[in-house]
């Protein structure tokens, strides 16, 4: 009999320690009800705002993308300009070289047929490569 009202106490007693923690956990649920409520208002407001956020930043990254594809087809353009600018200055320095030279001599043809002249030389500037290369410029 002492075993059973042993018994019978140690469940008694724990039925009150359960309870005391229900207890607690009710109010535990009533008290932290208004913060969890708080909270996922809180989480509802911010997930609009982060979508706002989102939806700019979304909408400025296609922009960016847009100017970036602009700029480097610009950027392309200028490329292919210089290029073709750079090969145009090639062609007209090496014309320009080369009309240069021919220019020298025919200049220098012509200071040696003066010399010639002035010294008088009869008949023997004819004959000389100078005097050709004058005879040549003279007739184009």
């Amino acid at each position: 009999v002492t075993m059973l009202q042993n018994m019978q106490q140690k469940v008694t007693e724990e039925g009150k320690r359960e309870l005391e923690l229900f207890d607690k956990f009710i109010c535990y649920c009533k008290t932290s009800e208004g913060a969890l409520t708080q909270s996922i208002s809180d989480a509802e407001s911010k997930i609009e705002s982060f979508s706002s956020e989102l939806k700019a930043a979304s909408e400025t990254k296609a922009q960016l993308e847009a100017d970036l594809k602009y700029h480097t087809a610009s950027r392309d353009d200028a490329k292919a300009t210089m290029a073709t600018a750079t090969s145009l200055r090639e062609k007209e320095a090496a014309a320009y070289a080369k009309e240069k030279a021919e220019l020298e001599t025919n200049i220098a043809a012509m200071g040696k047929a003066v010399a010639a002249l002035e010294k008088a030389v009869t008949g023997g500037f004819l004959q000389t490569r100078s005097a050709s290369l004058v005879r040549s410029y003279v007739m184009e």
